[in-house]
């Protein structure tokens, strides 16, 4: 199939695709007039690699997972699983920082509003 069939039955765009292609994440066949060409299994990778942007990953860490989407073996799954656990502690990590300064947002809040309680009829 060519990218636009790609691009229809996955839902990504012909841009993105050629982007994933760029970063080593997809490998196309190529007519000799240089277009690009996609089969069945090209279909499950951008999937694969949609559902893992969607769980905060970057391309560049999906790329050190592709050996294990191209030939999947229990090596590439075990070092697979430590990525994506490294990947896990990184987001909780963004998680907690979050959270604290929500938190700290929210004391700011509760500061500002005690103050305009205090002063009721007071108008600039």
């Amino acid at each position: 199939m060519r990218i636009g069939e790609l691009a229809a039955r996955t839902g990504v765009s012909r841009r993105s695709l050629r982007y994933y292609e760029d970063q080593g994440l997809l490998v196309s066949a190529r007519s000799s007039s240089g277009q690009r060409h996609y089969d069945d299994g090209h279909v499950e990778r951008v999937r694969l690699i949609q559902a893992f942007l969607a769980a905060g990953m970057s391309t560049g860490t999906i790329a050190e997972m592709v050996p294990c989407m191209a030939e999947p073996s229990r090596g590439g799954a075990e070092r697979a699983l430590a990525i994506m656990d490294d990947e896990r502690a990184r987001l909780s990590s963004a998680m907690d920082g979050l959270a604290a300064a929500r938190s700290e947002l929210d004391r700011l809040i509760e500061v500002n509003r005690e103050y305009l309680a205090a002063r009721p009829g007071d108008t600039p």
